[in-house]
Order: C-alpha cells, then sequence, then structure tokens
C-alpha cells in the first residue's frame, strides 16, 4: 500500500468525501494479510518506500500469482525476482501489466517511471557474471538510482577497470559482482572514496567452491569501506546501494 494511496484516502475523510467507517474498511488488512501460505507486508511501502518484494524460487506459480493480485491492488513497480519464464509467464496471466527481464529473471510488476538520482556503479568481472550485476543495476534502477554498467573489467585485464576510474569517481556507491577469487572489489575498493559492496558469484572453476571462494576473498579485503552480501545476491547488493546512493543525494539537496 503505497503512500499516495494513504494521502488519497485519508484527504477524502478530512473532505467528507468518505466515512470513519469506510476508510477503516479499506484499511482492515494493515499491517499485513494473511493469506494462509503467505503474509503480505501491505506496511512495507510505508515504512521503507518500497513495496514487498516477491522472491520466486521455491514458490508455485498458484502461489506467486495469489500474492502479485494482492500486491498489485495498491502498488506499483513490484519486483519479482528469481523468476523462471515459466513464473513470469504465471504470473503475466494474472497481471499484463509487467516486464520481464530474462538475464536477471526480475519481473515488475505494474511498471511506472522512476526518477532516477545520483549514480551508483555496477562492475561486473566477467560476462559471465552479468545476471548477477543486472540483478543488483535493475534493483537500484527501481528504487530511483542512475546506474553506470561497467561489465567485463576483471582483474585478468587490469587495465580495463583502470580505463574507467573517472567513471567510478562520480558514483555514490559501487557493486562489484566476481566469481572465480573475487579480487576486483578490492581493486575497486582501492580506487574509489564511496562505499564499495561486493558481491560474490558462483561462477567459476572447481575449486572456486560456487562462490565460496570470492566470498572469503571479499570478506578479508585489505581495501576500507568494502561491505559483503551472500554469494550470487545481486538484489541485496543492489538494494543496499539504493539506499547509499538516496542518503548521498537527500545530504547533497540539505546542503
Amino acid at each position: 500500500m503505497d503512500t499516495k494511496y494513504l494521502k488519497n484516502l485519508l484527504n477524502q475523510v478530512q473532505t467528507n468525501r468518505i466515512s470513519i467507517d469506510t476508510a477503516i474498511h479499506q484499511l482492515k488488512n494493515l499491517p499485513f494479510e494473511n493469506l494462509g501460505f503467505a503474509r503480505i507486508d501491505n506496511h512495507r511501502c510505508v515504512r521503507t518506500g518500497v513495496s514487498e518484494v516477491i522472491y520466486c524460487e521455491g514458490k508455485t506459480i498458484k502461489q506467486t500469482q495469489e500474492i502479485v493480485k494482492k500486491l498489485a491492488q495498491h502498488n506499483v513497480n513490484i519486483m519479482a525476482t528469481r523468476a523462471a519464464p515459466e513464473m513470469a509467464d504465471g504470473i503475466k496471466q494474472v497481471i499484463d501489466d509487467c516486464i520481464y527481464h530474462e538475464t536477471p529473471r526480475i519481473v515488475i510488476i505494474k511498471p511506472q517511471p522512476v526518477k532516477k538520482k545520483g549514480s551508483i556503479a555496477v562492475i561486473s568481472a566477467g560476462t559471465s557474471d552479468i545476471p548477477v550485476a543486472e540483478e543488483a543495476a535493475i534493483t537500484a534502477e527501481i528504487l530511483g538510482s542512475h546506474v553506470n554498467r561497467i561489465y567485463d573489467a576483471g582483474v585478468a585485464g587490469i587495465h580495463r577497470i583502470l580505463n574507467v576510474r573517472e567513471e567510478l569517481y562520480q558514483a555514490n556507491a559501487a557493486v562489484v559482482v566476481a566469481g572465480m577469487e573475487g579480487a576486483l572489489t578490492s581493486v575497486v575498493g582501492g580506487l574509489v572514496s564511496c562505499p564499495v559492496i561486493g558481491v560474490p558469484t558462483s561462477i567459476g572453476y572447481g575449486a572456486s567452491f560456487g562462490g565460496l571462494a570470492a566470498l572469503l576473498c571479499m570478506l578479508n579485503s585489505c581495501a576500507s569501506g568494502v561491505s559483503v552480501v551472500n554469494i550470487d545476491n545481486g538484489f541485496g547488493a543492489g538494494f543496499q546501494a539504493g539506499l547509499i546512493n538516496r542518503l548521498a543525494v537527500k545530504n547533497f539537496s540539505e546542503n
């Protein structure tokens, strides 16, 4: 339930267009609505400015459809992450107004233009890391951030990342997505003054242990200002970067 809906509802009560009892009836499902298999957090957008995000893996198509129908009653730009093509098709069956981003497997339900501010750099070490990087980039864009994508700039050809230093300097936050040994996060952390969020990916040969090697490398980074999310968690990194960018833009505006 977004803040515009609440403001409109309160305005209608104030101007006597609807009764208090009618407003209470419309608000009866705050703060959540119990579907039996899911408790829909209708209050999340009021608290955080972003509606509940649907994590699709492990859910049936029917369960996801029911969640989508409820969230879509009062929200726009609803994100459904880790959505396989058949899940995206199932969502479109109940809400036709949606966009499917196939590479990061994200569905945007009831998409609306978002005014983008500030700047976030999303860097991938290799082309194989792009699906996770795109998950981060699209998440940050939905939160209202400009995103500068810098892909395939890993340390095996370090001149590639050094060549875009000026672009990195403009970012309020940097998301670095890397598999193998994950060294790119430390390199970027040593170049920029903004917070760096490392995203280890499960890309790599056997001894990378499905991303564990990159995770440990990033956690042990000697570069200050580096934080790390879990393996393949592009969404979490994009969300965190979006919040950092939002604060940076707010502080700049106030000063």
